[in-house]
């Protein structure tokens, strides 16, 4: 099979770079996607809000995925459902897994959007026994919202991020009462007033806590907890995890890849290493919203656009950047320019723990931007680029403040 763009991943980046490509009248757009229905995420959400900046209404995720698919497919976009990319070939080529067998797509330029991941319980470290009912939030969704099953009624939840929210507000529909939500820190890690929401619920929220073991044979019966007080036994019948994000970029198998980020080293087109491959969405770090990846989709759109028409710079005429402080978790793009169309315009990064601080870009002896932050680990941290750059190394620092 042969295509102009492929496009691996129908969430929100997948199906918004498929339809803004469409418009552009940029050539055959074919989107790959493993489950049998696209959306991505959103499909398993039950709740709102989505939907603002893309559709200017607030919808629910299933409404919100549906709207994403049809709005790719008015522009021309095939979506090829049930089907797995097993392998990225050069060329760019893919081979793919589907309902008839193996079969390859060659095309002119590839777009991964295959979005993240939360972290397993192995990759957490909990100990313990090894019973049913330990799943991550999708999981939990797909169960209420596409099967219309309850996994279990009593869970603990760990994790306080945005999703771990979403994870609660699954389970009130669902008629689950969480017995607890458990955050390592001193504090939530989604915005405050997200905070309130246990309380409403009447589920109690102990921070400084860790699951230090889970119990049970075939299913859980409880988890022992480790907190201020010491380790204290929990009754429940499942444990629900939350957060932690990793970028699902196996397809990569570590080529090109950021460990800081998890995700692929790009440049601000989304150009990934091997020639002819781009990068969108929550693959790039884990996580930003579905409508920050809608964006990111749309701008990729354009940046690949720009490459089938031979428009974009050399990739080695980039300037590389390169993180010196502890405190920064990751930043990209990893190679930076300043000009050409559909560019990430800033430099997105992370702080490993709650800072105040002077965040500086540096290059050879000048310091050619600053400004002060006050950053959580999961908020968002944005830089805009300076128009004019040396060829030297871009340098990102952050020093600590009182």
């Amino acid at each position: 099979m042969e295509t102009d763009i492929a496009i691996i991943g129908a969430g929100p980046a997948g199906l918004a770079a498929a339809a803004e490509l469409g418009r552009l009248g940029a050539g055959r757009v074919t989107v790959i996607e493993r489950e049998p229905v696209p959306g991505g995420i959103p499909r398993h959400c039950g709740h709102s809000p989505f939907g603002m900046r893309e559709f200017h209404r607030i919808l629910g995720g299933q409404a919100y995925a549906a709207r994403l698919a049809a709005a790719a497919e008015a522009t021309g976009a095939s979506i090829l459902c049930n089907t797995t990319a097993t392998a990225l070939q050069d060329g760019p080529a893919l081979e793919l897994t589907g309902p008839e067998g193996v079969f390859h797509l060659q095309a002119r330029a590839v777009l991964l959007a295959t979005g993240t991941r939360e972290s397993s319980r192995v990759q957490r470290l909990i100990g313990g026994q090894k019973p049913g009912g330990v799943i991550p939030t999708g999981a939990l969704q797909g169960l209420v919202h596409l099967n219309h099953q309850i996994p279990f009624c009593r869970p603990v939840i760990l994790g306080t991020e945005l999703v771990s929210f979403s994870a609660l507000l699954t389970c009130r529909q669902a008629g689950i009462r969480p017995v607890a939500m458990i955050e390592p820190g001193p504090r939530i890690l989604a915005r405050r007033p997200s905070g309130l929401l246990p309380r409403l619920l009447g589920v109690p929220l102990h921070l400084k806590t860790e699951i230090a073991a889970i119990h049970g044979r075939e299913r859980v019966s409880g988890v022992t907890l480790a907190g201020p007080q010491g380790k204290t036994h929990l009754d429940c019948d499942g444990v629900l995890l939350t957060g932690s994000f990793r970028s699902e970029a196996a397809l990569l198998a570590g080529e090109g890849v950021d460990p800081h980020s998890t995700g692929p080293i790009i440049d601000s087109f989304g150009r990934c290493a091997r020639p002819g491959y781009f990068a969108a969405g929550n693959l790039l770090r884990p996580v930003e919203t579905a409508g920050a990846c809608w964006s990111e989709g749309r701008r990729a759109a354009h940046a690949i656009h720009a490459a089938l028409r031979g428009d974009l710079p050399d990739p080695s005429h980039g300037v590389p950047l390169t993180i010196r402080s502890d405190l920064i978790r990751y930043a990209l793009p990893q190679v930076i320019f300043t000009d050409g169309p559909g560019r990430h315009g800033q430099i997105q990064l992370r702080v490993t723990r709650p800072v105040h601080g002077i965040l500086s870009l540096h290059q050879g002896p000048m310091v050619i931007a600053s400004h002060r932050i006050n950053a959580l680990p999961e908020r968002r941290i944005t830089m805009p680029l300076p128009k004019n750059l040396l060829p030297d190394p871009l340098i990102l620092t952050l020093e600590e403040t009182a």
